[in-house]
């Protein structure tokens, strides 16, 4: 049989359910949400004169869940559009509605007898075929589905999302006994493919993978915390990033997930265990102190943490008082802030003779020693144990990696000098002279599988940069960038600048990357895996040449990088852009003139140099300005003005966008551009767009004049800007930099609708962008910007 999920349904509305729905319509699938039907009337309900019996009164639970998609902050929605794909109902009125759909997940309380109850009516109604699955944190599976028809329990799994599904990568598939493999195959694959996720084959164990071990290890850490007499903070400060490990370290992280939704998860692996191992799952009482007074975490307003005014106070386990918060200091953070890789750094800590030492040696010890224990158990191998966590709780090394980094053999000496019980399974591998968990094989990265190494399984769409280029090689490299051929005749240009910045080695690798692609290549992909794509130009570089008054050696450099997105967009080969994260300034520039753009769903993108007292000065005003017109259809009568005025609007406000879906409605993206889901694939896909452009006969634009809005353009939107300033909304020097903006986007004083070149309307980007870095304010910004992190209101 062949499954195709073109429909599905939700059924549960709180926070995990609308979360889900909220997903699957970002992707475009539309999405029926049913809850129970409400046994009383709100004061509301009854003021409207509503009966029980009223469909709006019944189906109150999903639609509120729905409205409230709006107000969540992250965002579940990637585009408020979205909501159109979603549709409400109830779990009475509304059952026979799931003949329709292909995929039915329960997102129901966290209870089994309600599960079967549920799973019994959806029997009934669900066509043969359909996927059933269940988001149970840690209920059986295979208890679930008894008493189920055959069909049902042959299409039935679990599917594990973490919270919030939007943002985070994990997705647990736990068949069960009787699930068919094929249903398994193509969950898989259509999690990776189209929900954009990181999928985990688990077991049908307590708590599944990641909580399994995540809550192992937060247990851990609070029986060190009170038994060695560390405060809360103390523990945060080195169980962050320090270690790899995400800025919510270990208390925030549980402030974060809620103290009452960890006890429950501790709670289902506690009455499932016995002896040493249910110890651990036994909640310290201090804990349970807090859940009964309430004390919940950020939903509560107060948990470890509580914030008083602009203070952050932790709480002390012994006293219940809030104090201030406190950090561990220590020579060896110190010198693992020196150390270069995160591997070199959490060695130095975890071997450290003194308090942090000690606090992660005996965190980390237990953890590995557990995880290698459950091998086999939760899932078949240390790639999907690693996996888990990194995907579901954000460390940068699963404990496998991890333990591969702290020494393999140095650590197990250690352990059994204390006394620690080591697995059979982490012997054997040194037994058989092997060092690490993980090891290379023919350039591919291959695991051990508990008799040698084998190469880790990969999704053709995943291509990891790092080890391509180990393999493959680059063609040239400098220090802002590098090119690398990415094989079926398409070359990538990768930027690898601190925080992907653009300077003149960069705009060196870009005209180095056109020639050669129009020399031997079918196309060019611009992108990279760093943290995100590009925050624009280097600021630091323009404020230094600024302060030194060198506008000359400026204005050749902004000649020089307009010249470069010339070549992007005059190349006689496609060039396709792939943007991730933060696409910032001088990062949306070099996107905008690119044959093609294939953005990530996670896409923050805008041209934000206002906010630093400039405005773009490598194209992007013309850049946007054309994105606009090319989005327009042939023959129709264009309202230039109001085009003026949008791209006006977008950049004196440095909007961004918070989604890829968003960067097309602000016209950074038109509707040929692309959006991957699965970040992994951003890369492969991207190549697949230069390929098709190029297999269908690409030829380069043509160079065109383009008609501006010109004098009385420019004075209507001066108008706008004026107003605020004489409201008192923004500064003179905003204004300042308002009229600069206006003037260019405008075309400068000429009569409306006149033709005019590219190149002229550059030359007045770059004269009004050179007259405001000379301008003492806009240094001001700029040395703020790059102190503080934030723009100065000047």
């Amino acid at each position: 049989m062949t499954y195709n999920i073109q429909k599905a349904a939700v059924l549960g509305s709180g926070v995990m359910g609308s979360g889900i729905a909220a997903h699957l319509a970002n992707i475009g699938i539309p999405t029926l949400i049913l809850d129970i039907v409400p046994k009383e009337l709100t004061k509301d309900e009854e003021a409207k004169g509503l009966t029980l019996d009223h469909a709006v009164v019944r189906n109150r639970f999903a639609s509120s869940a729905v409205q409230k998609l709006l107000k969540h902050k992250p965002a579940p929605l990637t585009s408020n559009q979205n909501l159109a794909l979603l549709t409400v109902g109830n779990l009475e009125d509304d059952l026979e509605k799931l003949k329709d759909v292909d995929w039915i997940i329960e997102v129901v309380v966290e209870n089994l007898e309600v599960k079967q109850n549920l799973f019994e009516r959806v029997d009934a109604v669900r066509k043969p075929g359909t996927i059933v699955s269940s988001n149970t944190s840690g209920i059986s599976v295979n208890e679930m589905v008894k008493g189920r028809s055959e069909d049902f329990q042959k299409h039935f799994l679990g599917t594990h999302f973490f919270n919030p599904p939007r943002y985070l990568k994990l997705l647990e598939v736990i068949p069960t006994e009787q699930t068919l493999p094929e249903v398994v195959s193509f969950m898989k694959t259509f999690a990776e493919d189209v929900l954009g996720k990181g999928v985990v084959i688990g077991k049908d164990t307590p708590n599944f993978v990641a909580n399994r071990i995540g809550t192992y290890g937060l247990l851990v850490t609070l029986r060190e915390m009170l038994e060695r007499g560390y405060s809360v903070g103390e523990v945060d400060s080195v169980t962050g990033p320090l270690i790899g490990r995400p800025k919510s370290a270990t208390f925030r992280t549980l402030d974060v997930v809620g103290l009452d939704t960890f006890v429950h998860v501790a709670k289902t692996v506690y009455d499932q265990t016995t002896g040493e191992e249910q110890k651990v799952f036994e909640v310290p009482e201090f804990m349970k102190k807090m859940v009964e007074n309430g004390w919940l975490g950020a939903k509560s307003g107060q948990g470890f943490f509580v914030k008083k005014g602009k203070e952050i106070f932790e709480i002390d386990p012994a006293s219940f008082e809030y104090v201030p918060v406190k950090k561990l200091q220590s020579p060896s953070i110190e010198m693992a802030k020196q150390t270069k890789g995160l591997s070199n750094k959490v060695k130095t800590l975890v071997y450290a003779n003194d308090r942090v030492g000690e606090l992660l040696w005996n965190i980390f010890a237990p953890t590995l020693i557990y995880s290698a224990e459950l091998t086999g158990i939760i899932a078949d191998n240390i790639v999907e144990i690693d996996n888990a966590m990194k995907w579901g709780f954000g460390w940068t090394q699963g404990p496998f990696e991890l333990w591969d980094a702290i020494g393999v053999k140095q650590s197990v000496e250690k352990m059994e000098s204390e006394g620690r019980e080591v697995p059979a399974f982490v012997k054997e591998l040194l037994a058989k002279g092997y060092e690490t968990f993980y090891s290379e094989s023919d350039g591919d990265l291959a695991f051990y599988n508990g008799f040698q190494y084998e190469k880790v399984p990969v999704n053709e769409k995943v291509i990891d940069l790092k080890r391509y280029k180990k393999k493959h090689g680059v063609i040239k490299s400098n220090s802002g960038a590098s090119l690398i051929d990415l094989g079926d005749g398409i070359a990538l240009l990768e930027f690898h600048s601190k925080s992907n910045a653009i300077g003149l080695d960069i705009v060196q690798m870009i005209n180095f990357a056109i020639d050669e692609v129009e020399a031997n290549y079918k196309g060019l992909v611009i992108g990279n895996q760093g943290k995100n794509f590009c925050v624009g130009a280097n600021l630091g570089m323009i404020l230094m040449e600024a302060q030194d008054d060198n506008i000359f050696e400026l204005d050749f450099t902004i000649r020089a990088f307009q010249k470069a997105m010339r070549r992007i967009k005059y190349c006689k080969k496609p060039v396709v852009a792939a943007p991730f994260g933060m696409t910032l300034g001088g990062g949306s520039e070099v996107c905008l003139p690119a044959s093609h753009i294939q953005a990530s769903a996670e896409t923050y993108m805008g041209l934000v140099e206002v906010g630093v007292g400039l405005i773009p000065g490598g194209g992007g005003n013309l850049g946007l300005y054309e994105k606009f017109l090319k989005g327009l259809p042939n023959g129709v009568e264009i309202d230039y003005q109001a085009i003026a005025n949008k791209v006006f609007e977008t950049i004196a406000l440095a909007k961004v966008s918070t989604s890829g879906e968003e960067a097309r409605e602000n016209n950074f993206l038109n509707f040929a551009d692309g959006i991957s889901v699965n970040p992994d694939h951003l890369i492969y896909d991207a190549k697949q767009a230069a390929l098709a452009l190029y297999e269908a006969g690409y030829t380069a634009p043509i160079p065109k004049k383009i008609k501006v809005v010109g004098a009385p353009g420019y004075a209507t939107l001066l108008l706008g800007a004026q107003g605020m300033f004489q409201s008192g909304y923004i500064s003179e020097h905003d204004l300042k930099i308002a009229k600069k903006l206006a003037y260019v986007i405008a075309g400068g004083l000429v009569p409306y609708g006149t033709e005019v070149t590219e190149e002229y309307l550059l030359n007045l980007e770059r004269e009004a962008f050179l007259q405001l870095v000379a301008d003492p304010k806009s240094q001001q910004r700029m040395q703020h910007m790059l102190v503080k992190g934030k723009p100065l209101r000047n």
